[in-house]
């Protein structure tokens, strides 16, 4: 009878300890709110990415959306960028292409490296803003040279195709060579093909090879 008595001994403590975790992480939430409700700006970001997940709170986007809201703007950077990706996907707020931009515009100028990219992004696709690839790129290269990879790819394609930057073969090669070597996949192939063709770089059959391996998964 001993094991018995032990078993039922470790489960009440596992279960005793699981509810004590649950009150805590109410008492958490419930203190979140309240410093977020006294306008405290990492509580109120805090509480749009746990109800953005569903962590600790039942997953509720429209909750998400307007304590990301009130952050963005005090703001808060990653609200910001939160927030403008709601709009992109219509999650918790209706769809605004333009009201998108306006959040990534508020966190690109303050020198976030994702909401440049996004803002570029925005620019190069023509959604919420007259299509405007040189102003695409400008925004790219701003997040490329803080060493965010997207955007170094895609800074490489403009100048590799000339939208929005004259046409340059080694400043494609530059800029899919940063991204290739941060593990973009994208840009490994489109360096192999640069190597393949000549463009940019001396044409090299072995080192085309090599990062279409890479591209590959192969021979990491």
């Amino acid at each position: 009878m001993r094991p018995v008595k032990v078993v039922l001994t470790v489960l009440m403590t596992l279960a005793t300890a699981g509810l004590l975790a649950a009150c805590a992480g109410l008492q958490t939430v419930d203190q979140l709110r309240q410093k977020a409700e006294q306008g405290d700006v990492n509580a109120l970001f805090r509480l749009g990415t746990m109800y953005d997940y569903g962590r600790s709170v039942p997953q509720d986007y429209q909750e998400a959306a307007k304590w990301y809201r009130q952050a963005a703007e005090r703001g808060y950077v990653r609200a910001q960028v939160n927030l403008g990706n709601m709009y992109i996907s219509g999650r918790g707020v209706a769809q605004d292409y333009k009201e998108a931009m306006e959040c990534f515009r508020q966190a690109a100028t303050q020198g976030d490296a994702v909401a440049q990219y996004n803002f570029g992004l925005m620019y190069a696709k023509g959604q919420g803003v007259a299509q405007d690839y040189k102003e695409a790129g400008k925004w790219y290269r701003q997040a490329a040279e803080q060493g965010f990879a997207g955007a170094q790819f895609n800074l490489g394609v403009m100048y590799e195709k000339g939208q929005g930057v004259p046409q340059d073969y080694v400043e494609a090669v530059k800029w899919y060579r940063k991204a290739a070597e941060q593990g973009d996949m994208r840009a490994q192939s489109n360096l192999g093909s640069m190597y393949r063709q000549g463009w940019g770089v001396q044409q090299d059959y072995q080192e085309a090879a090599k990062w279409f391996r890479k591209a590959a998964g192969v021979g990491q």
